[in-house]
Order: structure tokens, then C-alpha cells, then sequence
């Protein structure tokens, strides 16, 4: 079911939101200060390509760094980035078979505003196989 929902995301809003990802990437890159923005940009695009049988988590060990960096991605990319995941969630939820499409769109808001300190994990890890706690259930 996952690669089924994923092969429709792709094309009905995938890579549109991976494009914007990337090209948020390339600007950061460009400029040598925000290369880690970059880095966090480009991890997010491929999260944009393909979601379902994927979560994100926050790592414990991000510090104050992490967060004033959050702060600056919040005002310069991180609007506008949720800004489209929300147009795309509603467009999608206009639909019985978009509605899981819609809340997969919902669910990347808040690594949209905050990517820095956040991990990009399958959701097929184990906590007993040393995968990040939230992840799965027992």
C-alpha cells in the first residue's frame, strides 16, 4: 500500500514540492554560511518524494545552534515551504481517494517550519533493532 501511495503522490504533488525543496537547496547553497539549510533542504526534498513508510523524529542531542537556525530557516524559507504543503493538503483532501494524500501533505508542515534537529526515518525500524523510539509501536 505504501508504494502505491507514494507512486501517486509523486506525480500528483511530489515533485512539485521536492522542486521547491530544491531549489530553497540550491539558493542556501549558494550563499557558504547557510550550506547546513542546504543540506536540510535537500533531505527534505527527498522526504517530499517519497513520504509514506517514512516519519520524521527530533534528535535529542540538536542544541541551541539547532534552534536559532530554525529560527532563521522559519522567516526566510519555512513559511513558504508550509505555506505549499497546506494549499497542497487541502487540494488534496477535496478528494475520498486524496484524503491520505492531504494528511501525508499536513504531517510535513512542521519539518517544513523546523527541518533542523529533525531525522527523516523508516517507519519499518524497530525500537529492538535500535531504531528511534516513536517510530513503531509493540
Amino acid at each position: 500500500m505504501k508504494t502505491i501511495l507514494n507512486v501517486i503522490w509523486l506525480l500528483l504533488c511530489g515533485v512539485w514540492m521536492a522542486i521547491g525543496y530544491a531549489v530553497a537547496g540550491i539558493i542556501c547553497c549558494i550563499l557558504i554560511i547557510t550550506i547546513p539549510f542546504g543540506i536540510a533542504s535537500f533531505r527534505m526534498a527527498n522526504y517530499a518524494l517519497w513520504p509514506f513508510g517514512r516519519t520524521v523524529v527530533r534528535k535529542p542531542t540538536a542544541g541551541a545552534m539547532s534552534l536559532v537556525g530554525n529560527i532563521i530557516w522559519l522567516i526566510v524559507a519555512g513559511i513558504w515551504l508550509a505555506i505549499g504543503h497546506i494549499g497542497t493538503g487541502i487540494a488534496m483532501c477535496l478528494t475520498i481517494i486524496g484524503i491520505p494524500l492531504g494528511i501525508a501533505s499536513f504531517k510535513m508542515v512542521p519539518v517544513s517550519l523546523l527541518p533542523l534537529g529533525a531525522q527523516i526515518v523508516s517507519t519499518d525500524q524497530d525500537i529492538r533493532a535500535g531504531g528511534p523510539i516513536g517510530t513503531t509501536g509493540y
